[in-house]
């Protein structure tokens, strides 16, 4: 069995994207899923199948298909998409309200206003309407229909029609207005135009297409930023000779120098040097990690302090960071998207509105009613269905959600994020970042008998402050806002994995392990020894001090929870949720956390994969998954599961690969997020539902003649407006205090 992946053009709904699967599927040893928002199929075959069948089978369903491009800098690089959509809609936008508005103010409607109108609508109509005539037109071939269809005829016809009465009928008198009465008459249509129709459906309709295309087009993104992750350059050593060339150059065996504050360029080994190394990136540990000669250390995970010397191992599509790209790619090409609601509908909507116009101009021909008045009723049918209001119910109510979600500090990116809302039973929440604040904090002073805090502060913050070690930052920083101005050092000394020492205030002070005071025939009392013990027990760091030949305190250093964390996890619960803790940094810290803030479920010590596989495991146990995380490694799991959340003080990747982007950084955003995303879908299924009652309502009186121009604008104008008004009492959510 082999597996391609391929780019799909062309598809402008998801019926579209059930088609091309059901095309392939068609191939003998060919299993395909397609998903409609990466706009990529993932095809599995066998046999003689080839890509080049599979390229065929698409092209013969209307569409166009490739094998992606292997450079993901190329890809970037390639026309927005979404360009040409914005510019179709601003056109037609900006042609469509003077024809909206005259034909709905009576008094404005000057002699010839109708051929202004004309004038006007064409281009919207046939210029900036064409790729929905063009979808319309391909899917005839092949025999579907899709709302682009009805979307097409809909407005060609009251183009059409407009035209006809114009030229043919006494619409294109001088003096001709539409008066505006609500009466339910019988006439032959020679006088009515419906051109503010055919304009505002296009427009409308464009809309909702643009901004659904601006949610897709950030799909790919993720995988552009993950890739971008790694370092740029590297000091490759040569016979002792350092020399800067492209990180994509480096091969397997090369020697390359990683100075502080730099990124590690690929996966190796340290052959020269001791440094802590920042992995949290890639396994979500909050403490760096410690690494001498004989250590692997990951590519794009950041030196701490010291210079290593390292032997690259693996390169390219083999390291961790490629591998975490496929995981992420992969996760976005499985996951399965939820159709639009309109979109499932139109499969037995588009065909029956069809089938009732041409019944209509049937019956009316056979009755004697005279040619002008059957196809005025027929076109009448078309015109009503038309979906103007089903054109705004997804994007007005998307529009006024999302905008007040950016008030609260919450994005959520597309319409087909909002169904997973209300599914949502399981939420899995990242430990680092997530629900602790992600970097080292000072949480515990245990100072020994008859010592005082303030003097061990200040002199352990002091040492600590000279030092570049996260650890030793973190002490410096607690020392400081506890105990104000920290004292000068003189002869500091690095430890290396120890520890520091050196003279404050005239006295030799020791900052480190236990090991690191032993050296100096410096023994812990029992009390600091029982402290150090409980701290380690809960997953904490402690530092031993002391100076003047005597242990003075230890110091406890630990990612603390934020302050929020715990009752935004009593929110979650109370919206049905079940909160499971899931984390790389090791059990005994992940039970501390979890036992804080209010979490039974805790799976800790697992790695980017392994966080997938949790997901996948979940939700193979037949649980909706939402996933809350902000860092790379999370970036994957983020992308698996059925909602993925970032919190917005974490990294671009985990970002990208999310359905809701959290920008405060604070948990109770995910309570608030899940509530107004489903306050949102609510919405939209509110909107859909009057929008389709209005077209099914107005059916018949459009198939009975009885419906003129101005009654059938009013009554569409009317659905319109509910639809607006309706989305607009989103403006009124409010994040729970």
């Amino acid at each position: 069995m082999s597996t391609v992946d391929l780019e799909i053009g062309g598809m402008t709904c998801a019926s579209c994207a059930m088609r091309v699967e059901k095309k392939l599927n068609k191939l003998d040893g060919v299993t395909a899923t397609v998903n409609y928002a990466t706009e990529k199929a993932r095809v599995t075959y066998a046999g003689d199948v080839g890509t080049t069948q599979l390229i065929a089978a698409v092209e013969s369903a209307g569409y166009t298909a490739r094998v992606p491009q292997p450079d993901p800098v190329a890809e970037a690089a390639e026309a927005d998409p979404v360009r040409p959509l914005r510019d179709r809609l601003i056109l037609s936008a900006v042609l469509s309200v003077p024809v909206v508005v005259l034909a709905m103010v009576p008094a404005w409607q000057f002699d010839y206003w109708q051929w202004l109108s004309l004038t006007l609508a064409a281009p919207v109509v046939l210029g900036a309407g064409f790729p929905f005539h063009k979808a319309a037109w391909t899917n005839l071939r092949h025999g579907a229909a899709t709302m682009d269809t009805l979307i097409s005829m809909g407005t060609l016809a009251a183009l059409g029609w407009s035209v006809y009465a114009l030229f043919w009928g006494t619409a294109g008198m001088p003096g001709m207005t539409h008066p505006f009465e609500f009466t339910i008459s019988r006439g032959g249509g020679a006088g009515d135009i419906y051109l503010e129709v055919a304009a505002g459906v296009t427009t409308f309709i464009l809309a909702g297409r643009y901004f659904e295309a601006r949610s897709k087009r950030r799909a790919g993104a993720a995988l552009r930023a993950l890739l971008e992750l790694g370092a740029k350059e590297v000091s490759v050593l040569s016979d002792g000779v350092e020399r800067r060339i492209p990180a994509g150059d480096l091969a397997s065996g090369d020697l390359f120098v990683v100075r502080p504050g730099e990124k590690i360029a690929t996966d190796g080994v340290v052959t020269e040097g001791a440094s802590a190394v920042d992995r949290s990136m890639l396994t979500g540990e909050s403490v760096p990690v410690e690494v001498a000669v004989g250590d692997e250390v990951a590519g794009a995970t950041v030196n701490a302090h010291g210079r290593l010397v390292v032997r690259a191992t693996r390169v390219g599509a083999d390291t961790q960071l490629a591998q975490l790209a496929k995981l992420v790619e992969d996760a976005q090409n499985g996951k399965a998207e939820v159709q639009r609601l309109a979109d499932r509908v139109s499969g037995i909507f588009v065909p029956i509105v069809i089938g009732l116009a041409v019944a209509t101009l049937g019956f009316w021909l056979g009755t004697g009613g005279g040619a002008a008045a059957a196809f005025a009723a027929g076109v009448a049918v078309l015109i009503i269905a038309c979906p103007c209001a089903l054109g705004l119910a997804t994007p007005t109510a998307l529009l006024v959600g999302t905008g007040r979600g950016a008030q609260l500090g919450i994005i959520i990116k597309g319409p087909q994020v909002l169904e997973s809302t209300r599914r949502v039973d399981t939420v899995v929440l990242d430990k680092t970042g997530t629900v602790t604040t992600g970097s080292m904090t000072l949480v515990d002073v245990v100072a020994a008998d008859g010592e005082s805090e303030d003097d061990l502060l200040r002199l352990a913050g002091a040492l600590e402050d000279a030092s570049e070690h996260p650890i030793a930052k973190a002490v410096a920083e607690g020392a400081r806002s506890r105990a104000g101005a920290l004292p000068a050092v003189e002869d500091f000394r690095n430890v290396e994995g120890l520890g520091v020492q050196g003279v404050v205030d005239g006295r030799g002070v020791l900052a480190g392990r236990p090991r690191l005071l032993a050296d100096w025939s410096v023994t812990l009392p029992a009390e600091l020894t029982v402290a150090m013990e409980r701290a380690e027990a809960a997953g904490r760091t402690a530092v031993a001090v002391a100076w003047d030949g005597a242990a003075r305190g230890v110091l406890v250093v630990a990612d603390a929870v934020k302050p929020t964390s715990a009752a935004a996890i009593t929110r979650l619960r109370g919206l049905g949720l079940t909160p499971i803790l899931l984390t790389g940094d090791n059990e005994a810290t992940a039970r501390t956390v979890a036992r804080e803030v209010g979490i039974d479920d805790v799976i800790a010590e697992v790695l980017p994969a392994d966080k997938v596989d949790v997901v996948k495991r979940l939700q193979a146990e037949g649980k909706v998954v939402a996933m809350v995380g902000d860092g790379v490694n999370d970036a994957a799991a983020l992308a698996q599961a059925d909602l993925g959340l970032a919190m917005g003080t974490g990294t671009d990747v985990a970002i990208e690969a999310s359905d809701l982007t959290l920008v405060r950084g604070d948990l109770n955003a995910a309570a608030d997020a899940i509530r107004l995303a489903r306050r949102t879908l609510s919405t939209i299924k509110g909107n859909l539902f009057w929008a389709f009652g209005y077209n099914v309502a107005a059916l018949p009186l459009a198939a009975a003649g009885l419906l003129n121009p101005m009654l059938a604008g009013a009554a569409m104008a009317f659905s319109s407006v509910f639809v607006v008004s309706n989305s607009l009492r989103l403006r009124r959510f409010r994040a729970a205090a």
